[in-house]
This record gives C-alpha cells, structure tokens and sequence, in this order.
C-alpha cells in the first residue's frame, strides 16, 4: 500500500485548503483512514479519522467544525477539508491507513501501519 498526500501550502487565517491522500496497490475502502499532524517540536496528533469500512468519523477537538473528512472510495483517496484556518494548524500533515485498526484505537498514531508523505500547511496570522 502507498499512500500519496498533497494539498498543502500556504494560507492566511481564515483561509482553507483541501488535502488529499490517494492510495494505491490495493483498495482501501474497509480500511481506517487518518489524519494526524505534527507542529514542530511537539509530538505527532491526531486530526480527523474514519473508522474501518467508513462506519463513522471522528475528530480532535481542536478542529471539529471546521475540518470535514471525507472519501471517494472509487478514487481510493480521502480528503481532509480544512476551514478557518488558525495559525495554530500550521505543521507538518500525514495521512494514514490501517486494515485492523479498532474504534478505541483510530487516535493513536502508533496503531496505523501505512503513511504517506508530509504535506506543509502553513497558516499565517
């Protein structure tokens, strides 16, 4: 499995920007798939995930409201809507898969066995 993400860049506060994570080598659709992000200097978090098959989708805190998670499974690409922008988003964005990942687990980025690339988004005041 290879994971593709693009779409970042750079914003000004209250700005958005799509991200996109195509997969290829094999169809992802019954697999978890996540957001996390990583500002420097502070450790890897989650953002926005769905769960196995699509069942449901789940988001931090931080950027529920405003990011909007989503999937074309014909495509084998999930897309994360960001709105709103704050500066405080700005860090380096991963996208991730996993085939058996459990609900209780879909936060933590230690579960997820594939990752794509990073992608910068970068938010300015």
């Amino acid at each position: 499995v290879q994971l593709q993400a693009s779409g970042g860049g750079l914003v000004q506060a209250g700005g958005s920007l799509r991200l996109s994570c195509a997969a290829s080598g094999r169809t992802l659709s019954r697999y978890a798939r996540g957001w996390f992000r990583q500002a420097p200097g502070k450790e890897r978090e989650f953002v926005a995930a769905y769960s196995r098959g699509g069942g449901s989708t789940h988001y931090a805190d931080s950027v529920k409201g405003r990011f909007t998670i989503s999937r074309d499974n014909a495509k084998n690409t999930v897309y994360l809507q960001m709105n709103s922008l704050k500066p405080e988003d700005t860090a380096v964005y991963y996208c991730a898969a996993d085939e058996s990942i459990i609900l209780s687990s879909l936060r933590d980025y230690l579960q997820y066995d594939y990752w794509g690339q990073e992608t910068q988004v970068t938010v300015s005041s």
